[in-house]
């Protein structure tokens, strides 16, 4: 590897540090200083400033990583080509764990932009195509969606509405009851679900591993 290589990839791998420094540390103090996420990524000071001269510099760059997460999920739950039902069931898989791993970008609603908001109207478009959704509104469907996001993540573990369910697992609890809830609010029945639902304790070669989250925002 080359001299110029080898700065290329030294500060990819610092870049990386900085962002997920920035990810933990702004999970827990929203205001920390470049100073405090400088020494938590374990690099200079200077470093990090050279990097991103302001805050408003690194939120931009968390926010654009969150982007891309949201592209690749979208790509991979095949909104454009997947049953929609079991697009959805993917999608909601995706947001869920970004929303477990990116607690602070989440929030960043610079993160949905054009792109991703297009994709999640186009599977709700698909959804009523489809007769599984009586919602004529895409961009309707997308808010109702990401509202009953939020407040399906927000709920604690001894909630009736998660502790009537057989899963035993709490995320996938969540995700059914997400989709059920947002298929009953968009005019649509819950009984197809029923039958498309996947089991999640099946492992098959074609599952799809766990994604990489979509949140409230301004535009949604």
């Amino acid at each position: 590897m080359g001299p110029s290589r080898r700065i290329r990839a030294d500060a990819e791998r610092n870049m990386a540090r900085i962002l997920d420094a920035a990810e933990e540390v702004l999970a827990v103090e929203p205001n920390a200083s470049l100073e405090r996420i400088a020494d938590a990524a374990g690099l200079g000071r200077a470093t990090v400033h050279r990097r991103f001269p302001s805050r408003t510099a690194l939120l931009d760059a968390l926010a654009e990583q969150l982007t891309q997460r949201y592209l690749l999920g979208l790509e991979e739950a095949r909104v454009k080509t997947a049953p929609p039902l079991i697009a959805l069931y993917r999608l909601t898989q995706t947001v869920f764990a970004l929303k477990l791993s990116h607690r602070f970008a989440i929030q960043l609603t610079a993160a949905l932009t054009p792109a991703v908001l297009d994709g999640l109207d186009l599977l709700f478009a698909r959804l009523r195509d489809a007769g599984t959704i009586t919602a004529a509104d895409a961009a309707w469907c997308r808010r109702v969606y990401l509202a009953l996001l939020h407040e399906v993540h927000d709920l604690p573990p001894d909630s009736p509405a998660l502790t009537s369910s057989t899963t035993a697992d709490e995320t996938e609890t969540k995700v059914d009851l997400l989709i059920r809830t947002t298929l009953g609010a968009l005019g649509g029945s819950a009984a197809p679900w029923a039958h498309q639902a996947p089991d999640p304790m099946a492992k098959t070669s074609n599952s799809n591993p766990p994604p990489q989250t979509l949140e409230n925002s301004g535009g949604a």
